[in-house]
């Protein structure tokens, strides 16, 4: 097997375990943003939930149905922004969305960790909205608490 072959076959697991053991999934109480989305293509939809305190997420969690593909990228999106303020997590997403769609990105300024398993769901252009799904719903309740 060659190189890419295994990379393949590190990143499908990596995906897989995601799916199959999601991180941050479930439900926060208390006061937060509350986000839902879906993806009318492939009917993935997520719920997300994003607590932030002194401009930092604090803590997130998400429900959703889907693929694999969403799924995951939900699961690896909350491990990766937890924790950071949100001008970081706006970072990573903005770098995270060039990534999927082929363009070139700062690799140096934020380590992506298990996000780069997804950087192959771009062969298939269709499959980027389920991996973007997640990362577009914690944009936009990030946008609409700055403009509140």
């Amino acid at each position: 097997m060659s190189f890419n072959g295994n990379l393949d076959t590190l990143y499908r697991q990596v995906i897989m375990d995601h799916y199959k053991n999601p991180r941050n999934r479930g439900k926060l109480n208390g006061d937060t943003l509350h986000i839902h989305m879906n993806n009318p293509t492939c009917g993935d939809r997520i719920e997300l939930q994003l607590k932030i305190e002194d401009d930092k997420v604090t803590d997130v969690k998400f429900l959703g149905e889907g693929c694999s593909i969403s799924l995951s990228s939900a699961s690896m999106m909350t491990e990766v922004i937890k924790g950071l303020p949100v001008d970081e997590a706006l970072d990573i997403s903005h770098i995270f969305s060039q990534m999927m769609q082929g363009e070139s990105y700062d690799e140096e300024k934020y380590d992506l960790g298990d996000l780069q398993a997804l950087e192959g769901v771009r062969k298939f252009p269709t499959r980027i909205k389920c991996a973007t799904l997640a990362w577009k719903a914690m944009e936009k309740g990030l946008k609409e608490q700055e403009n509140n």
